[in-house]
């Protein structure tokens, strides 16, 4: 496998730019959760007890 060094810093940046993309989406996707959180405590919905407690008795 033979690759001159500009092939592979061309391939190298593109990595970095899909890991760059990546990171930015999950960022974002917590970034959504969090606010959808924070919503639902203001809003009153949210019941701290909940899913506390498991019954296992069969």
């Amino acid at each position: 496998m033979d690759m001159s060094i500009a092939a592979m810093s061309v391939d190298i940046h593109q990595a970095k730019v899909w890991q760059d993309i990546g990171i930015a989406m999950l960022d974002k996707a917590i970034e959504a959760d969090t606010d959808m959180i924070e919503e639902a405590i203001e809003i009153g919905n949210f019941d701290p007890n909940l899913g506390h407690n498991i019954d296992i008795s069969i």
